[in-house]
């Protein structure tokens, strides 16, 4: 910990204010970027009834509201008295409105007056063994579906509610947080007592006793609403059983967007902790283990995906709070029929996705009871049948217990049970899972008419009403996959079955030997419409809907495979143009496969990597990424070369390029990329032109449960043409998901290198050698490899293997360890420049002061004359006692600042101070400097004029020499500590803005934890000034020999920094503020200790050395 050179060439802080500024400037290129969204506006007639308080309440604040979907005008109390739906709550977020609950609130009311959703015989996700928990078998899940899945019309409408926090700004400050979620529980409690009152009423006047009372209410928030009903359900005060459903959109659970105050970091771990205690079981005294008391609460996360800046799935993450089998995290990306990443506050209003969340609470209503399913299996079967999409299941990405058993062993199963009977309840065939119910009518095929394919390529150009057959055993490697992409609905526009060894060509007529496989098709989203090439004309071809992939497990045991397609409905006149299409391919995926390595990938910054399909080339190209797209995303292109046609067949003898892409638009489908990462998910790009990938995941961040960190992107290309991919990093994208998925890693870095800085200004006092500057301090933490490789990777690594030990599946150490050393050398460029600026700030205005000061000097020197007014006596007494002990006076009133104001007011007055004494002490130090400077020229002019006495003889006294140098370092010392405060200060920034804003509706005490925490960081302010650096009370000597010199608040620095750099990692920077408070406390128990020591009235300032005896380098 030796000082370093100060010198005017500081090329390592140049590199990292460069990088800072880059990635900065970069990322906001980045965030102003346009994102062209597919998200559909969702109108409504939107009413909001004041629910009042009972007689006994007294009103507050906040408010509850019913809405009312209609344009009429009703009369709010008999609309009241009328409540017999189910319960909904919604819950605003972050400077909310209760009025956000009008879309999916109108959306619902329509759901429930149209009925269900036209039946679609897709796949449906299944649970993973995790969600299963004791369901171990796809029998049992495919039951529950069928109990659960309504039909016709829903049995009860949702009746929504919605609280009205007044847009108070609930993700900045801790206690709002908390006082929403104790209004939230009154609410619930009001809703519940409302129904028994319009139910009493009710019975009053037309003797209506049949009706069942909802005894809980689903509780629905946006964003930290979202957090706040999670905060509900674990209130003491809550009934038991009043909360068994939760679903929560672009909600924070793992940590919140702005975690730097430490109220609110406690609050959130208050929550999160009861919610892990929740659903452990616990020992009666009888010694008998009681049911979990949330084991009936389920709860669904809604992630808003890569759009959403202020809310990253990561932190939406239900993992390690919530077990998977009361749990569900989806993104909006992967969700059925809405396959969109919104951004934060279009998730509340993007129609696919209210829509399909107001059609699955709508399934939750039990048709017996009219309310709430009780069973959270059932609940939980529901959300992941309806939210999540098939595609992971579909290609092995998500672990299913659906898919566990391969369809070459259904027959087998079948012929056990008796194959081709029908469960006359739910109306499937027992041959298989994947078999189209009987209710839908389909024409069987006539076996003359069918069509035998000589390739491994088949093709399905219209609705013909023919059957397309392939022999497996010819066309089929082993290896081999069999992937369907199609625009036709599974069993009601194609059908797919899989015929035995023993059927043979001509005689495929025997149903009950073949096993049907149509709806494990996954459905994809199509994209736009496309459009005609020329009048009349032939459309471009029509973007596939759903895909089948059949393994080579599925394919064993069986000889042909056929793919039925349903005649074409007749019209009237002439037909419309083709837009069904359909293609099938056998090939080996090892030959569609392709890896980029992070060399690779970081070479198209220089260079786009490309890559050419030729013509039957496999359906499916396997496209993995050894870097998370999260962290550097790809801007990907596809075009197409050609599509097989020659140009002598054509009549245009020379055609243009661009005539051949219309003729292979309207032969070849357009591209699908279907994009997987383990943490974030899936998402789905139709019509792939040039897209930019990104997902939300973060490498350096734990939290995965299946998978690698690794990014996965399919191609779904047509085998028939030939294509040109291109791929290369977008930097501005990749620039802003560094700054909004690590501003609270770096936050927390900044922390530790002041601290850092700290550490060597007071090692060098220490030795007795000249105290460096800040910018000097960052300079030498820079250096490589020491100490740069031992700070920023060393102690990574240190923290990754001290954090693999806990609950959390940890992240690949090199993208860890990358990501880390980058954020704290950008955390070196921001804490630079601040004291760039700052000594920038400071230099001139004490140039200005310094020159007004000996400009009007002589005006100073006259004497004035005394004020010959009386004054109050006991003013005199109070002002001198203040003046006897300034810093006493300054730290009661700072002090009432942190209790009875707002804790940041405290720490901007404390600022105020350092600016004020950084200012003293560069001025004074200049001061000497211009008056030395003057003394030199008066020695050259004294012979020529004959004096003898001059100021230069004052100035060279060894007091005099020194005395500059002596405020030089108080500034530099006292300029890390207003760097320091300056970040403590800005971290309460949020909390300070949310304090403004509800100022005028009701005035709240602080925090009682924030003002305690910066009461220490005010004692570390005002009473270590530079003589306490000087202390040593660590003895380092009888560790490291007689030759090291003692430590004492160096040691203290370096371990804070390293506390602070280890809660960076864990972005937890609110934590930094223990370490800063405890500094305080030793300042505070070692000042009164001297005190005792040496008395009260003692000159404490008087331990300071003498600056003769430092050694300047």
């Amino acid at each position: 910990m030796g000082t370093p050179k100060v010198g005017w060439c500081k090329y390592r802080i140049f590199i990292a204010i460069l990088i800072a500024a880059s990635i900065t400037a970069g990322g906001l290129l980045g965030f102003h970027k346009p994102n062209l969204k597919g998200c559909i506006m969702t109108y409504m007639y939107p009413m909001y009834i004041p629910v009042p308080l009972p007689s006994n309440a007294t009103a507050g604040k906040y408010s509850l509201y019913l809405y009312h979907e209609g344009w009429k005008r009703i009369d709010y109390q008999l609309h009241l008295v009328k409540l017999s739906g189910v319960p909904v709550l919604f819950i605003p977020g972050n400077g909310g409105s209760y009025k956000q609950v009008r879309s999916i609130a109108a959306e619902s009311d329509r759901a429930y007056v149209g009925g269900p959703q036209d039946a679609e015989y897709y796949q449906q996700s299944g649970f993973t063994p995790l969600e299963a928990g004791p369901m171990q078998d796809e029998l049992q899940f495919s039951e529950l579906l069928a109990k659960v899945r309504a039909e016709g019309q829903y049995a009860n409408h949702l009746d929504w509610f919605a609280v009205d926090l007044e847009g108070e700004h609930s993700a900045m400050d801790g206690w709002i947080l908390e006082e929403h979620s104790e209004y939230v529980v009154q609410a619930v409690h009001r809703i519940l007592n409302r129904y028994k009152e319009s139910l009493d009423t009710r019975s009053k006047h037309n003797g209506d006793k049949g009706e069942i009372l909802p005894t809980n209410v689903i509780l629905v928030g946006h964003s930290m609403g979202g957090f706040v009903a999670r905060a509900a359900v674990v209130h003491p005060e809550l009934r038991p059983g009043s909360v068994r459903t939760v679903v929560t959109l672009s909600s924070p659970h793992r940590s919140p967007p702005l975690e730097v105050q430490p109220s609110f970091g406690r609050f959130f771990s208050k929550v999160n902790d009861a919610w892990i205690q929740g659903f452990k079981s616990v020992q009666t005294s009888g010694g008998h283990w009681s049911k979990p008391p949330l084991s009936d609460v389920v709860v669904v996360s809604i992630a808003g995906g890569a759009r959403d800046y202020q809310v990253r799935s990561r932190m939406a993450s239900l993992d390690g709070i919530v077990p998977p089998t009361n749990g569900l995290t989806i993104g909006a990306a992967g969700m059925v029929n809405v396959f969109l990443s919104t951004d934060h506050q279009s998730i509340l209003w993007c129609n696919q996705l209210v829509m399909q969340v107001s059609h699955t609470l709508l399934q939750l209503i039990d048709e017996k009871t009219g309310q709430q399913m009780t069973s959270p299996h059932a609940r939980m079967a529901v959300f992941v049948s309806n939210l999540r999409s098939a595609l992971p299941h579909t290609f092995d990405w998500l672990p299913s217990i659906t898919s566990r058993i391969p369809v070459s062993l259904v027959k087998s199963a079948s012929i056990e049970e008796g194959s081709g009977k029908l469960d006359k309840e739910h109306d499937v065939p027992k041959q298989g899972p994947f078999a189209c119910p009987s209710r839908v009518p389909w024409e069987k095929e006539v076996p003359q008419n069918d069509f035998y394919s000589k390739s491994n390529i088949m093709t399905v150009l219209g609705m013909d009403g023919r059957r397309r057959v392939m022999d497996i055993k010819k066309l089929a490697k082993d290896g081999d996959w069999f992937v369907l992409a199609t625009n036709l609905a599974p069993c009601t526009g194609v059908r797919v079955h899989l015929w035995p060894a023993s059927a043979k060509p001509g005689g495929l007529s025997d149903f009950e030997e073949a096993v049907e496989v149509t709806t494990k098709m996954a459905e994809i989203p199509a994209g736009p419409i496309q459009h005609q090439t020329e009048p009349g004309g032939q459309t471009e071809q029509a973007a596939p809907r759903g895909i089948l992939r059949l393994s080579p497990d599925d394919l064993r045991g069986f000889k042909f495979l056929s793919v039925s397609v349903a005649p074409r409905p007749s019209v009237s006149g002439r037909p419309p143009p083709a837009a069904s299409m359909a293609v099938g391919h056998f090939f080996n995926p090892k030959e569609g496969r392709m890896h980029l390595s992070p060399v690779s990938l970081l070479s198209t910054i220089f260079r786009t990597q490309e890559v050419v399909l030729g013509e039957d080339h496999p359906l499916l190209w396997n496209l993995s990424i050894a870097v998370s797209a999260g962290t550097l995303p790809l801007n990907l292109t596809v075009k197409a070369l050609s599509c097989g046609i020659q140009t002598t067949v054509l009549a245009k003898e020379d055609p243009a390029p661009e005539e051949l892409l219309k003729i292979c638009k309207a032969r070849c489908f357009p591209p699908v990329a279907l994009v997987w990462d383990p943490p974030f998910g899936l998402e789905v790009i139709p019509n792939l032109d040039s897209e930019i990938v990104v997902v939300d995941s973060a490498p350096a961040i734990w939290g995965s449960s299946y998978g690698s960190e690794h990014t996965t992107i399919l191609l779904m290309v047509d085998p028939h043409c030939s294509y040109k991919a291109s791929l290369e990093v977008s930097l501005p994208t990749a620039a802003s998901r560094f700054l909004s998925v690590y501003g609270l890693q770096i936050t927390g870095l900044a922390v530790a290198v002041v601290l850092f800085a700290l550490m060597r200004q007071a090692r060098a006092w220490e030795l007795d050698l000249m105290v460096p500057s800040v910018v000097s301090c960052i300079e030498a933490n820079l250096r490589i490899p020491s100490p740069l490789l031992l700070l920023a990777p060393g102690l990574s690594v240190v923290y990754y293997l001290l954090s693999i030990f806990g609950t959390e599946t940890p992240p690949p150490l090199i993208s860890f360890v990358g990501v880390s050393l980058v954020c704290y050398i950008f955390a070196n460029g921001v804490v630079a420049l601040l004291a760039v600026i700052s000594s920038v700030i400071f230099e001139a205005a004490s140039f200005i002061q310094v020159f007004f000061k000996l400009k009007f000097r002589a005006l100073e020197d006259r004497p004035r004359a005394r004020d010959s007014r009386s004054s109050n006596s006991n003013v005199k007494k109070v002002i001198k006692k203040l003046k006897s002990r300034p810093l006493l006076a300054m730290a009661a009133g700072i002090t009432v600042l942190l209790v009875f104001v707002h804790s940041s007011i405290g720490l901007i007055v404390l600022l105020l101070v350092h600016a004020w004494n950084c200012q003293t002490a560069l001025c004074r130090h200049r001061l000497q400097k211009t008056l030395k400077w003057s003394a030199k020229k008066e020695d050259r002019i004294e012979p020529q004029l004959g004096k003898t006495t001059t100021l230069g003889d004052e100035l060279k006294t060894p007091a005099a020499l020194t005395y500059g140098e002596n405020h030089l370092e108080t500034y530099r010392y006292r300029q890390g500590l207003l760097l320091l405060h300056l970040l403590s200060a800005v971290m309460l920034g949020p909390s300070l803005a949310a304090w403004v804003q509800r100022s005028g509706l009701q005035s709240a005490l602080p925090s009682f934890l924030d003002s305690v925490l910066c009461f220490g960081i005010v004692l570390h302010g005002l009473y270590l000034s530079v003589s306490d650096a000087n202390k040593s009370f660590v003895p380092l000597s009888h560790l490291f020999g007689p030759k090291v010199a003692e430590a004492g608040f160096s040691f203290i620095y370096g371990i804070a920094g390293l506390y602070c750099y280890c809660a960076g990692l864990g972005l937890a920077p609110y934590k930094a503020y223990y370490a800063l408070a405890l500094i305080g406390a030793v300042t505070a128990g070692l000042r009164f200790k001297d005190k005792q020591t040496r008395g009260l009235k003692a000159d404490f300032s008087g331990m300071r050395r003498h600056s003769l005896t430092h050694k300047h380098i």
